[in-house]
């Protein structure tokens, strides 16, 4: 796997988490696919619908990616795994999920067409 790709799939999963790109729906709409699908940590399925019109309205939180990989499923086609520690700015909560996403190279530009986060235990 060309260190490119993880260095440009990461850029991407690090403009999603970015407060200021998750109050924009245009910017949001440029990175997710028009198929895209989330299941949720809560247990929730997302589409990019749902996504667009929920996430500019919501609370800020603090995350931070840990652990990054990519693994090239074919030319066009990306898989990212990594863990996010996330802190709500309001009640200062931390919580760590697992997170995956696939990514689709269409029309020369990366867009995320899926997306699952999964609630871990903190590290000890």
């Amino acid at each position: 796997m060309a260190l490119a790709l993880k260095e440009q799939i990461k850029e991407l999963e690090e403009k999603l988490l970015q407060y200021e790109v998750r109050q924009s729906v245009a910017e949001l709409s440029e990175l997710i696919s028009e198929d895209f699908i989330e299941f949720g940590s809560s247990g929730r399925v997302y589409s990019k619908k749902d996504v667009l019109e929920e996430l500019p309205h919501a609370a800020a939180v603090e995350m931070k990616i840990g652990d990054f990989r990519v693994r090239s499923l074919s030319a066009d086609v990306a898989l990212s795994n990594y863990s996010i520690i996330s802190r709500d700015e309001r009640t200062g909560k931390a919580t760590r999920s697992l997170r995956s996403s696939i990514w689709q190279l269409t029309k020369g530009r990366w867009q995320i067409v899926f997306h699952q986060g999964t609630l871990a235990e903190k590290r000890i």
